[in-house]
Order: C-alpha cells, then structure tokens, then sequence
C-alpha cells in the first residue's frame, strides 16, 4: 500500500515499503506552465530531506526540485529529458522525477497528507 504525502514547496513524495517517488504537484505544474527542461539526479546519488536533487525549467521561470524525503537514488525519470511536457501531462503519474531508496518513515511522516497541503494551495 503507498500513500502520498506533500511539501510546502510543492513536491510529492508516494512511499512503498522504504522506497519514495518524488514528483512536482499539480499545482507546481500549472504555476510554471509549459515545462520545457527537466534535470533528473544520477543514480547512486545520496540526497538529504529539504536539498536541491533536480531541476524544471518552463517558458516562465527555472525552478529546483527538493528532495522532501532523504535517501539514495535508485531511478531516475530520464524519459522527462527526451519529453519533458510529461510533467504538465501527468505530474503526478508519468512525471514523476526520481525514486529514493532507503527513506524513513519518520521523515515522510512530517509531510502534509492530501488534505492538508489542499488547504494548504487554497491560501496560496
């Protein structure tokens, strides 16, 4: 079973078993518009909850990707190279960015659940 949890600088993480997908939001999707780069970690890569790991670019601004939850890459979405309008497409399906093996529970459950980071957007 996974569950999806959500940072305040608009990124999801889906955990399975100790295992993270991490992604930008819907939300993060629209507010940059036409994505037109995307820059996914290497795999093997150690990432810490809150660093830079990846980058998005659009026809109105760049933007990092933080990684919500900390661990080591072990997938990257390198198909968002070749087709990086998968994120507007499907941001939080095929456009997802990169997996983190070796997350704690502890860290994905200071993130916000669906509910939350929906009231969250609301007061943006």
């Amino acid at each position: 079973m996974s569950e999806t949890r959500f940072t305040d600088s608009h990124e999801w993480v889906r955990l399975e078993g100790d295992t993270a997908t991490i992604g930008i939001t819907k939300y993060a999707a629209e507010s940059l518009g036409d994505v037109v780069f995307v820059e996914v970690p290497e795999k093997g890569r150690k990432v810490s909850a809150g660093a830079e790991a990846a980058v998005v670019e659009s026809v109105k601004a760049a933007s990092e990707v933080y990684a919500p939850v900390g661990g080591e890459v072990s997938e990257a979405n390198a198909a968002l190279e070749a087709k990086p309008a998968t994120v507007n497409d499907d941001p939080e399906g095929a456009g997802w960015f990169f997996k983190v093996k070796g997350v704690s529970s502890a860290d994905f459950t200071k993130l916000m659940t669906a509910d939350a980071y929906a009231e969250f957007v609301k007061g943006l």
